[in-house]
Parts: C-alpha cells; structure tokens; sequence
C-alpha cells in the first residue's frame, strides 16, 4: 500500500503525518513523506560481511533494496509475532531504503510544536531518537532515519572531501543562521562550512528558536548587518522548515533574507512546498558542494 496523504498537507502550517509502527512493543515514528509503501515481509538475499543491522536485500520492482533490521539497530528483543512483521519502503536523501518493523499501526497527523525534543539524558550524537510525541498516555519515538542509514553506510551522508574538489577558497566574514535538530548533522555542516570558508554560523534546533533569534535581531535594526543566509532543514521539532521560511516571509524586518532549504525530503514532486512558502534554492541533502555553490551566490 502507498502512503501518498502527507502530500496533500498544505505547505508551512507546521503539520506532518507520522506513520506510527511497533518494534518488540514499543511505538516509534517516520514521517509519512519517507514512506513510498508498506508491504508484507519477502525472500531476503543476505550480503556476507555486511553491517550486523543490514538483513540482506530485496527486489522490489526490478530495483535492489537494502533492508535494514529495526530490532538491531535499537536493541531491542524478537517480534512476539512474526506474522504481523511489516517492511517500510522509504525514499529519502535521493536513495531507497527498506525499514524490517515488527508492525505497522496506524497514520497520525499531528502540529510540529507537539512533538517534544529529546532530553540531554537520550538526546546525544550516538542517538536515533530526535522527537518525543505524546498520545494519550503513551510516547511515541521519533526516530532519525538519515543518522541510521548514514552509520550504516557512512558514503550516503556529508563528506569533507565534496567541499576539497572545490579547490582553495577564501574565508568569508558574512554571518549564516542554520536550523539543524540534528546534533550529527550540525557537528558535519559545522566542519564542512568552515572548509569551505564559512567559520560565522550559528547554529539552532529548530526552527522556532531561530525564528525567535532573527525576531530579536529586526527589532535591533537591520538583520542583514548580522545575518546574511538562513539554511533550514525540514523535519524539526516544535517548527518545521516550511513554516519557519513562511514566517521568515511574513516577517517585515526578515523577509528579504535568502532561505535556502537543505533537507533529505527534497524531491521533484515535493519542491513545490518550499517554494509556496518563499524558500530562494531546495538543495537535497548531502549535496553539500551544491550548498556550498549556492552559499556563495546569495552571500559573495
């Protein structure tokens, strides 16, 4: 079964759908964009000397496909009920990747400000979990989908050595905001942008504390004498990259300021949303020599 419906949401009204399913009984989370279809479990092909989380792979409509076992990369014990075992085919940072769960519950749409960041206690580098979602009286994880793939397979995520084809380049003075809530990908974009002669950037969350930062900022006078670029992710807790860029727009002091989006949910068929909300360049994670071109023609 495909799971089309997180398209149709309107762009930047802070919402998402989450498509909610269990490993060894506890609920976790993935953005219904990522999930291209659900389908019941197949002959799996084992791969020798692949990672310990890696099954094998699958083909799925003349394509190979990884398949990545849940219940190893979060620890957790067998499913109680094998039958009921789901495979989530998923699309995301321009690759296709398959997602081994023990069950496939239900569809939740939801506000990004209801979706709980992760405390100090479980919000390190070496963990999946980027949102906490209250339901009723459960919790539901969301998971950094980007992060498990990348430690797998760590060719598929932000590499120095994209920025050093570029050559020798300058240091630059102008001052980037970046909202990032991942810690993993904040620390690569940190070095990376600083390669590439970036070192003024400032780092947030989410989008809501940047929004708040750049509000302070156009109350003091002009914003572009600090801030010269907003680079935003997408999916964030409390406010999504889509609403931050809108409110970036509706904003009188802010809304010259160039928004680049820089997200693995970057598509043909979803780039619509950035641009009904006003973003100037949507870059597909992890094209960050790209990034890094479109840096220099908005701030050079």
């Amino acid at each position: 079964m495909a799971y089309e419906s997180g398209i149709l949401l309107e762009s930047g009204t802070n919402e998402l759908e989450i498509v909610e399913f269990e490993v060894a009984g506890s609920r976790y989370g993935i953005n219904v964009i990522k999930v291209k279809e659900i389908i019941v479990p197949v002959p799996i092909t084992p791969i020798p000397h692949a990672d310990p989380a890696v099954e094998g792979i699958i083909q799925l409509r003349g394509e190979i496909l990884p398949v990545i076992n849940m219940e190893r990369v979060l620890g957790a014990g067998p499913s109680a009920n094998p039958q009921n075992d789901k495979y989530i085919v998923s699309s995301f940072n321009q690759q296709q990747v398959v997602f081994h769960v023990h069950n496939v519950t239900m569809i939740h749409r939801i506000s990004w400000d209801a979706i709980e960041k992760p405390s100090g206690a479980y919000s390190a580098e070496t963990s999946p979990v980027i949102g906490v979602i209250k339901i009723g009286g459960d919790m539901m994880l969301l998971l950094d989908f980007e992060k498990i793939v990348m430690e797998i397979s760590p060719e598929t995520g932000i590499r120095l050595e994209q920025i050093q084809k570029l050559g020798k380049r300058e240091r630059s003075d102008k001052r980037i905001l970046v909202a990032e809530d991942s810690p993993l990908l904040r620390k690569l974009l940190q070095t990376t942008l600083s390669e590439a002669g970036y070192e003024r950037v400032e780092f947030f969350e989410n989008g809501k504390d940047a929004l708040a930062y750049l509000e302070k900022v156009a109350e003091t006078g002009d914003v572009a004498d600090t801030i010269q670029l907003v680079i935003t992710d997408i999916e964030m807790p409390q406010m999504d990259g889509h609403h931050f860029t809108r409110r970036i727009r509706e904003h009188k002091g802010l809304a010259k300021l160039p928004v680049i989006i820089f997200s693995s949910l970057i598509t043909d068929e979803l780039k619509h949303k950035g641009t009904s909300v006003g973003a100037d360049e949507q870059i597909s994670k992890p094209e960050i020599a790209e990034l890094v071109l479109k840096i220099d023609q908005y701030v050079l």
